[in-house]
């Protein structure tokens, strides 16, 4: 009976909000540096401070972030911009998705507001908990997504604050930074990994280099993210024992 009460104690404690505030800190440092990038660039694309605060907290997502800030400063068209930065986020239907089943218990609401909020990073930290055998809940990951979102509108706002001072960003590495932080969260999610699932997983990565780079022979890159990505998912449910 002790070790019961004893194991739902240390389930609940891993699963609180401040326990997401706690496990989001290790991708912060991305979050910071591409943010920071994220609000320098939109200033030499004539963005406001204004614009690049509320460009982070609608569209919060840094890949989408650049390409519109790229798109303005060619002056194209809102309809082009709006198609291209709907298709680049697309893949963000996919995470939740992966995720959803977690969360079946929660209201329609609550599944919008974490589905909202659930980016590439928070995804692999999910993922990562998931994968070791923790237990995940909605105040956990309420804890993990509005902590990396208020950084990374206070990122991007104080990258736009700076601007004017940093002219390339990418002398400092910052262009790297969200790089590095996905080949962290992915070397802890293999180390977890009994060894038949970590062999399945690196044969999926595999095939995820080669569909992508035939893809990308067809279809522009971002296309063929997002068809690799369903192509080699599917393949991983399949196959997977």
């Amino acid at each position: 009976m002790n070790m019961v009460k004893a194991s739902s104690i240390d389930e609940s404690n891993a699963s609180t909000f401040l326990q997401g505030v706690k496990d989001c800190i290790p991708t912060l440092l991305g979050y910071i540096s591409i943010g920071l990038a994220a609000g320098v660039i939109g200033v030499s694309s004539h963005l406001s401070i204004l614009e690049i605060t509320l460009l982070s907290a609608l569209v919060y997502a840094g890949s989408a972030q650049f390409i519109i800030c790229a798109l303005l400063a060619t002056n194209s068209p809102s309809s082009a911009i709006i198609v291209t930065t709907f298709i680049v986020n697309l893949r963000n239907f996919l995470l939740s998705a992966t995720l959803a089943p977690y969360f079946t218990k929660y209201s329609l609401l609550k599944n919008i507001g974490i589905g909202a909020l659930v980016t590439d990073e928070s995804f692999g930290v999910a993922i990562n908990k998931i994968t070791k055998g923790e237990q995940i809940n909605d105040r956990w990951m309420n804890g993990l997504n509005l902590t990396a979102y208020i950084i990374w509108i206070a990122s991007c706002m104080l990258g736009a604050i700076l601007g004017k001072w940093i002219t390339n960003p990418m002398v400092f590495g910052l262009d790297f930074a969200l790089t590095a932080m996905f080949v962290a969260l992915l070397v802890l999610q293999l180390h977890n990994m009994k060894p038949s699932k970590l062999k399945h997983s690196l044969w999926l990565i595999a095939y995820m280099i080669i569909a992508m780079l035939v893809l990308s022979f067809f279809v522009p890159s971002h296309v063929a993210v997002i068809l690799s990505t369903i192509i080699v998912a599917t393949i991983g449910v399949v196959t997977d024992k």
